[in-house]
Order: structure tokens, then sequence, then C-alpha cells
């Protein structure tokens, strides 16, 4: 925030009347985080701080006065865990869509980027996002690879996490996802734990199906928090546990409903509210983080707490001073609201600076303009792929089943399945009349030219291919499809891209979405992505696909941190063995 003495003089003066505010918000029904309590009061800003709340305060002198007739008074929203990245849009174009709907903060984890183009990747996303009306927080990406079973773009290694969270602006160190190392007690895991806490700064966590005795190893390590819970059970076991507990809706893992009963003001400052990962789709229609406050408060969660966890809470977590609550000596993040329950921003400050707001369901404008994106060399042509032809695609076949990943609907967890392979000409091939297509991961960083093939089930691909260059966490490319010939189409069509998604069939491009920046994302309206991510969508539909979300899943079905079964580029990954297997059960 960068305060200077004058701000702290200023905001003293004008809460002891020795000065005019700045803005005066009369007639405010606040939402009190603390006390979780509705007030009937006025509140009195002194620049980008609260100088005063209270009755008091009712005729004040300010610059400007607006008497807000009853209307809701909340602190900004801070989204406690997201990849801007996935958005697949710039950080400006981010805070164009979540802004005017009362985001005024995100802990980002650049993971995605890292995993490109290692810290260079890192400080593009802090230069990109200096400036805007959306605080954006670091936490360093702690796998960059996320497991020795991938090859990423970079390697950050322990020397650059500490270099790295030195940044005032770096909160921590994020999501340590290989749990098997964590279990094993791996040094150089454990390292990374140690030093977030020497620069006391947080170590996240990400735990997946953690229970019991690997649960109490986990979190042993000193790993502060979790956003992986799906169930019930799961969450109330990590929060027993002391782990501060990050309740997900994001764009295929959506796991509010699940926990919404643990949302309650007994848990106090133990849960907040996360994203994860978004995409245009649903930051157009629903929202960042206030669309997981208004779901809580619909599911029956007290309105007050459900903003508390959207905002104080994940303050509290992360140690952002001056953050998350309406009141004396707190930087000037509000959102004004016409109804409390549907949580719709009217108008939004932050920093005392109007933002934007009065969007209704549709998420408003934003009312201040932002800087240009730049797109440094560091990011921009990072697909370098081998030359490709369909029989580098083909697997001899062998006697016995193969292991085929069965992909989930809105989850990214996968199941693993055994059978019996289709072989045609001694090769085991994609059968669309079983819902088998082949997965392929291709390493696309210009380090080894490697090629991972397996089997995929649950598509309903009939023809054709869909390929990506966002691959969670190493960010190959990856492709489905039943034909090689257009699978091998779809990649060349990325690498021309400089990165991106593709439908192809019978060798055309159907549908396509550059994405320039690392392969990642662009600097295009967020509406202008989502009507290229509607064009993949209807043409996936017409080759057969009927998974939801066919692109995000299959960028997800090389993450070699989550169970069970995944493709990199070093073959199929048994994630609970932390292991690359055979295709062939043996």
């Amino acid at each position: 925030m960068n305060l200077q003495l004058s701000d702290l003089q200023y905001a003293v003066d004008v809460a002891m009347g020795r000065q005019p505010g700045s803005l005066l918000l009369k007639n405010a029904r606040l939402v009190n985080v603390f006390t979780l309590e509705i007030q009937h009061t006025h509140i009195l800003l002194a620049g980008r701080l609260i100088a005063a709340v209270g009755p008091a305060y009712a005729q004040a002198p300010a610059a400007e006065v607006v008497d807000l007739e009853g209307r809701w008074v909340a602190p900004g929203l801070i989204d406690g865990h997201v990849h801007l990245e996935s958005s697949l849009v710039s950080p400006a174009e981010y805070a164009k869509g979540v802004v005017p709907r009362g985001v005024t903060g995100v802990v980002t984890d650049p993971h995605e980027i890292a995993n490109v183009a290692g810290v260079a990747g890192i400080e593009w996303l802090m230069q990109a996002s200096e400036g805007l009306p959306l605080e954006v927080w670091i936490t360093v990406p702690s796998s960059v690879p996320s497991t020795p079973l991938e090859t990423s773009g970079a390697v950050l290694g322990l020397a650059e996490i500490e270099r790295l969270l030195a940044h005032p602006r770096v909160v921590g160190v994020a999501e340590l996802m290989s749990f098997p190392a964590i279990l094993a007690a791996d040094a150089t895991e454990l390292g990374k734990v140690l030093l977030a806490e020497r620069s006391r700064k947080s170590p996240e966590g990400h735990a997946p199906t953690l229970v019991g005795p690997a649960l109490q190893g986990y979190l042993a390590s000193g790993i502060a928090s979790d956003h992986e819970s799906t169930t019930l059970e799961e969450g109330r076991a990590k929060l027993e546990a002391g782990c501060f507990l990050m309740v997900r809706e994001g764009s295929t893992t959506r796991n509010l409903e699940a926990l919404a009963p643990l949302l309650r003001p007994e848990h106090g400052e133990r849960i907040g509210l996360v994203t994860d990962d978004r995409l245009p789709s649903d930051l157009l229609r629903e929202g960042g983080v206030d669309f997981l406050v208004r779901k809580a408060i619909g599911l029956g969660v007290d309105p007050a707490y459900a903003i508390r966890a959207g905002s104080w809470n994940v303050a509290r977590h992360y140690r952002l001073l001056r953050r998350g609550a309406i009141a004396p000596g707190f930087q000037a993040d509000l959102v004004v609201l016409d109804d409390l329950h549907s949580f719709r921003a009217q108008a939004v400050y932050q920093q005392g600076r109007r933002g934007g707001g009065g969007g209704g369901g549709g998420g408003g404008r934003l009312e201040v303009a932002l800087p240009k994106t730049e797109v440094s060399g560091a990011v921009s042509h990072t697909v370098r792929l081998p030359e490709l032809h369909p029989q580098d695609l083909q697997i001899p076949a062998s006697p016995g089943k193969v292991r085929v990943i069965r992909a989930i609907p809105h989850q990214v967890l996968t199941a693993e399945e055994h059978l019996e392979p289709t072989v045609r000409d001694g090769e085991v091939v994609a059968d669309p009349s079983r819902d088998l297509a082949k997965l392929v991961c291709f390493e696309r960083h210009g380090k080894n030219g490697r090629i991972g093939k397996g089997l995929v089930t649950a598509f309903g691909l009939q023809k054709g291919a869909l390929a990506c260059t966002v691959g969670h966490d190493h960010h190959n490319l990856m492709a489905v499809g039943v034909s090689d010939a257009d699978i091998v189409t779809a990649a060349r069509r990325l690498w021309a891209l400089g990165g991106g998604m593709v439908a192809v069939a019978d060798g055309e491009v159907l549908a396509e979405l550059a994405l320039p920046i690392a392969g990642l994302m662009t600097d295009e309206p967020l509406e202008v992505v989502d009507a290229r991510l509607q064009d993949l969508e209807a043409a996936a539909k017409t080759l057969g696909v009927t998974l939801p979300d066919p692109y995000m899943v299959l960028s997800f079905l090389g993450l070699a941190v989550i169970p069970e079964l995944r493709l990199t580029d070093h073959g199929l990954v048994d994630v609970r063995q932390g292991a690359v297997v055979g295709l062939f059960v043996e």
C-alpha cells in the first residue's frame, strides 16, 4: 500500500474533525465482519483510508457526500487462492471482470506461467498487475515442476523461492502440491515450508483426499491451508486438525455446496473462500469470489459470515494489514449493495476511489483506465515442438489389459480403469464405439521432444481431436483424439498460434483460441475469449463430445499430483504411487 506519514496524519485529523474527509457515506447498513452484526451508521474516508465509522459522523465535513439511503456496505472481497492465468486473459482484463462485482484483491499463485517461463514469467505477471484497481498479491510457486515425472519449461529451486519471498507483494509459498514427497519427509519440500516461515509468510497446502494419519503427517510439516476438500467429512477433518480451510468453487471443481455446512460463525477465522481456476464464461456470468459469497448465502449461510469468509478471514490468514474490514485505519475498499442476500454491487470503492459497480447481475463497468499489457520475450513464442508425424503416436500392442484414464465431470480427480484394448494391425487404437480416445502429451518447451501416450474415456469423442497448451501444471501440449492425423494437425496449429486451444476434424481446424502469452493467456477482452471458447465447445459437440467443459478437463489430465491416473510427457503416472507406470497392466 506504500502508506506515508501524511496518509496517517490525514486519517487521524479527519477522524478528530480537524480536516474534512474525502468522502462521507451516510446512512449505511454496515456489515461488521468482526461482530457479524449489521450496523446503521456513517463511514468517513480520508483518501485511501477509512478515518472513522459511527453515528457521530452524520454531519462530518467531506469533499463528497453520498447518502446511501440504507444500502448495505461490505468490505471489498479478497479471493484467497486463484491462478490468474486460468482466466486465459491478462491481469488487466481479469480486473475488468471482477472489480465491478466487489472483488478488490486476489492472492494468486502464478505457477502456470512459472512452469513455462520461470522467474521471468512471475516477474512479468507482477509487472502486468501493477497499477490496477485490483490488488494482486503473490504466493511463490513451490511446484515448478510439480513432480519429477514431467518436463516443465523452467525449474524453481530453493534459491529462487527465497529470493522471490523478499518481494513486498509476496505473501507466502504457494500450494505444496507433491503430498507424497511431504509425507516422505523430503528435505527439499520441507525446506520450502521453512523458507516461508523464516520470511514470516504462509506455507500453503494442497492435500486432496488426505484424512487420518496422512493428513496428520502432511500438516505436521507446518503447512497452513488446503483448498482441495471435496466432501463434508474431509473438510471437517482438516478444520479439526487446525488447517485453514479454503472452500473452493471454480469452473471444474465446485465444492461449495458440499462444504457449506462448515461455513458457520463458530468456525471464526478458520475458513476462507477461493475460486482457484475460473474460465471467462463463469467470470462473466457468475463472477469471481463474489459468486461464492452469493451462493453461500443462497445455501443458508449467515450473510455476514459468508462475507467475512470472503474478506477478513483471508486477510487475516495472509497477514494483509489494513485489509478485509470496514473500520478506522483500514484501506477504503468497500462494496455498496442494494440487497445483502443477492450480493450485487451497486458501487465499488478501491483505496477510496470509485472503481466500478452498478452492473446488477452482469458485473457492471470499470470506471478507471487501465495500463496497457506489455508482452515481453520471456512469455512469447513459448511453444517449441519437433517435426510431428502421425506415426509418432503409434502404441504397439502387447498382451493383456490397458490402463485407461476415466475423466470425471466437474472434478479434477480421475479414475483408473483396466480394459481390453482395441487393436488394429498390431497397434492399440482409439475406438469411438467404446468411448475410448487416444490421449497425448507433447513436451512443448523445446527441452526433449518427449511424447506421452495413453487412453482416456468419458469424453464421448466420435471423430477428430481437441488440443490445448494449457496442461496443468507443466503446461505441455495436451491432446485427445480418435485420429492420429487430426491430433498432429491440432498440435501443428497450436505451434503456429504460439499456444491456445483448437478443435480439428478431417485435417481442418473447426475452431481455435490463440493464447500467445506463454501459451496460457491473451490480452483480448474477456467477452472475445468467451465467444471463442463457446465456438470451441460447439465444435467439440459436433465431434460427439458429451463431457462438460472438455478443454478444462483436458487441461487437468496431465496434473500428476491429483489422484488417480494422469498422463505427462514421461508417460502414465500413478499419483498415489508417485511413479510412472506402463500402459499395459502386468
